[in-house]
């Protein structure tokens, strides 16, 4: 359409856009600027008038009305953001005009009418569209309840901290100086290879869902094999990814849950644990990846706390490990051909052992395990499969052995020992049993421990406070330390605060430690503390990278205190299981011993206190919320159970008899009406503070419903309460726009309810 062209009113088809234009213009701008009935049915009553008078043919041919039309337009701006709802009536009329003029006379002030219309409706349009993205608005996977919008400053600001990503070591090249690695580019981490030192990070796998883990084929690594699951509901299958052609192979069978396991000695095959045959035992399985059809059911398990550490030398064995408890387990022999198992460590024994990680010597006479036998800590230890006795390494060492990696020849084996929350490497020579002295590493949390095959490159991954997580290698013939990978933070990290250990009394006199990051000096007063409790319960927070809570510590002047409470690892397996059964409400209590603490630190504000954790940290959360509620101002539960009862009756049956353990059987009479009296659930009427609710709707480990029945508890009662679902995650968020609407959401929160 030529803007110099005058359409006369007969042009149905140009009048009729052009009024359902303004129409349309009018209800976006009506429906952001005026919310009363009243209003829309004074500004529809205007246009209507409008429209009638201009119909009329001596007014449409007045060049005194083209001309006040000119000045409408002129002003228009000014009128509208002065007047309200007469912007309205200015531009219908700028509109109508042009529509029903006809007269050649006024050509000129068309055109110039027509400018005027094209920026009015220019502005206007554009207006409602930045109104709209001043906030941040849910995706469609996202499903949220009582959350307010999140202004879009939040991203300008918080967004620096959420931009950073970190790398983490799957394997070495089998025949190159190679590494196979797990990092983010896009919304998931995936599969990269890396050929050097600093070189770039080529992208193998390209998923929706992430890939943060995978293995070379330890003949020639002409392809991988990886496990993937969808949505976050840990249903993982196998995968080989082909190097050479970047081919795909689904080779397990698309519903059951699948883990991978080790590589057989001749590196052909692979055991696996898998859930097909019954959907809740984890049956141990074998296959030669190259041809899924070798693929076969090896030994028939009861149970889901089953998995495979080690093949034997000459392939005939493989070594099995058998779950019971964190403080529980043994280790059999499964025959390779015939799938007959034989059990390796004694059961009827008063006292109970865990056993972790195994590998076969190189002679495949004994295996290198760690254990806690007759001791607090796990410690390194060389099995003899004639004698059964165990020979210990590490008793000069009072930590726990995390992890360890044997090398190819079996001469070295390197571990890593967790002391008060930071790793050390060690290695050792296995002839000698004595410790090789190591360079200076960077100091951190170390993981995902690796040797090369050529016998002396020692791979690894590390995060600090200061770091996200990179790679690393150490060549222990050389000492020389190289780092692979450099993530990229769009927020200088120099000046991260270092966390500091501290410790408190609890009620029981037992004492309790944790990490304390504390705010920069610009902020003089007494600081908010948030209080974040660690999942598991078997577990540890350490001083890792806090990632998108650094905006939290460094812009809004939070205090993070990372509490180690009773139940924790890494302090000895005694304190580990101070929290079972009955004793679970202790837990509760050293969070309130944590409590009087805080109010007795200067820097601190003991009257502004939040709480959040995730997984059983979100149930401490609840608790606390619960029964401390007058000694905070909010929370934020993030998949965590509101009621241990149904949380075991409906978490995945694979899992269940694993958390009975922990956590208590309901099915007793007795413990049921202990787990019941302590369940947040049942005690919803004492939750006074605002909570904000956090799920994800495939979770398999801790099901929705206990989310969603809190929630909508607290909601009916009146506490403020925030829910927020996302459809395509589970126990957490993995995907990067989640996590960053998660933490956009929690800032608002906190911002709300614990700055204020």
């Amino acid at each position: 359409m030529s803007h110099s062209k005058i359409i006369g009113v007969d042009d149905k088809e140009f009048r009729i856009g052009w009024i359902a234009q303004a129409l349309g213009y009018s209800l976006i701008l009506g429906t952001h600027s005026f919310r009363h009935e009243t209003q829309e049915q004074a500004g529809s009553g205007k246009i209507s008038k409008a429209h009638r008078e201009l119909q009329q043919s001596d007014l449409a041919v007045k060049r005194n009305t083209a001309i006040e039309a000119h000045k409408v337009a002129a002003s228009s701006c000014a009128v509208i953001c002065r007047v309200g709802v007469l912007w309205l009536e200015a531009l219908f009329t700028i509109a109508a005009q042009m529509v029903y003029t006809q007269s050649p006379d006024l050509r000129r002030e068309a055109k110039m009418k027509r400018c005027y219309l094209l920026f009015a409706v220019g502005f206007f349009a554009l207006a409602p569209v930045r109104a709209q993205d001043s906030v941040i608005a849910p995706s469609d996977n996202l499903v949220v309840d009582g959350v307010p919008r999140i202004p879009e400053s939040i991203a300008e600001t918080a967004g620096r901290y959420a931009s950073y990503r970190s790398a983490n070591l799957a394997d070495w090249h089998p025949t190159k100086r190679e590494m196979l690695i797990a990092t983010r580019f896009a919304e998931t981490p995936q599969l990269h290879l890396l050929k050097m030192p600093g070189g770039a990070r080529q992208q193998l796998t390209f998923f929706a869902d992430s890939v943060g883990g995978g293995r070379f084929h330890p003949n020639g690594g002409d392809y991988i094999l990886f496990a993937k699951d969808v949505g976050g509901g840990e249903w993982y299958q196998l995968y080989r990814y082909d190097v050479a052609t970047g081919d795909v192979t689904l080779l397990t069978d698309g519903k059951a849950r699948n883990l991978p396991g080790p590589w057989s000695s001749s590196g052909d095959q692979i055991a696996y644990m898998s859930t097909r045959r019954t959907g809740r035992d984890t049956d141990l399985w074998v296959m030669n990846p190259s041809d899924p059809k070798s693929d076969h059911l090896l030994t028939q398990l009861a149970g889901g706390g089953w998995q495979p550490l080690d093949w034997s030398p000459d392939d005939k064995k493989i070594l099995l490990a058998e779950e019971l408890s964190i403080n529980e387990s043994y280790l059999w022999l499964v025959d390779a051909a015939t799938g007959e198992k034989t059990e390796l460590t004694p059961r009827n024994t008063t006292e109970k052992v865990s056993y972790g990680e195994g590998r076969f010597s190189k002679d495949g006479k004994g295996i290198y395990v760690t254990t806690d036998k007759a001791s607090e800590f796990h410690r390194l230890a060389y099995l003899d499969l004639a004698t059964k006795q165990p020979q210990f390494l590490t008793t000069n060492i009072s930590w726990e052995v995390e992890a360890f990696d044997l090398t190819h020849d079996g001469k070295m084996i390197a571990f890593v020992t967790d002391e008060e929350g930071v790793s050390v490497v060690h290695v050792m020579n296995t002839a000698t049993k004595k410790e090789m002295l190591l360079p200076k590493l960077p100091k951190g949390v170390v993981g995902s421990l690796r040797w090369h095959k050529n016998g002396h490159e020692l791979g690894f991954s590390l995060n600090n406070a200061r770091g996200p997580g990179d790679v690393y290698s150490l060549d222990v013939a050389t000492g020389k330390v190289e780092r692979w990978t450099a993530s990229e933070t769009a927020v200088k990290t120099d000046g991260f605060p270092e966390p500091e250990l501290v410790r408190w009394k609890s009620f029981d006199g037992k004492m309790i430690s944790g990490f304390l990051y504390k705010p920069a000096a610009k902020f003089s007063s007494k600081r908010p503390v948030l209080v974040v409790i660690h999942g598991g319960p078997e577990g540890q927070s350490q001083p890792t990278f806090l990632g998108r809570s650094n905006y939290l510590l460094n812009e809004l002047g939070i205090a993070l205190i990372y509490p180690n409470v009773r139940g924790s690892t890494g302090y000895g397996k005694t304190f580990s299981l101070l929290d079972n059964g009955f004793k679970r409400d202790d837990t509760y209590k050293d969070i309130n011993a944590l409590f009087d603490w805080i109010g007795t630190q200067p820097g601190l504000d003991s009257e502004r206190i939040a709480v959040t954790g995730g997984s059983y940290g979100g149930h401490m959360t609840l608790a606390v919320s619960t029964f401390y509620s007058d000694r905070i101002r909010c929370s934020v539960d993030i998949v965590g159970m509101s009621n241990l009862v149904t949380f075991l009756e409906h978490t995945e049956a694979y899992r269940r008899d694993l958390r009975r353990v922990e956590y208590g059987d309901e099915r007793d009479a007795k413990m049921r009406e202990y787990l019941e009296k302590i369940a947040p659930m049942n005690n919803i009427e004492k939750i006074k503070k605002p909570m904000f609710v956090i799920a994800g709707k495939n979770d398999p480990r801790v099901p929705v419903s206990e989310s969603q029945q809190i929630a909508d508890a607290l909601k009916k009662q009146g506490t403020p309460v925030w829910l927020l679902i996302a459809k395509d995650e589970g126990h957490g968020y993995r995907k990067k726009p989640n996590q960053d609407f998660q933490f956009y959401a929690t800032v608002e929160f906190l911002q709300e309810y614990l700055l204020k």
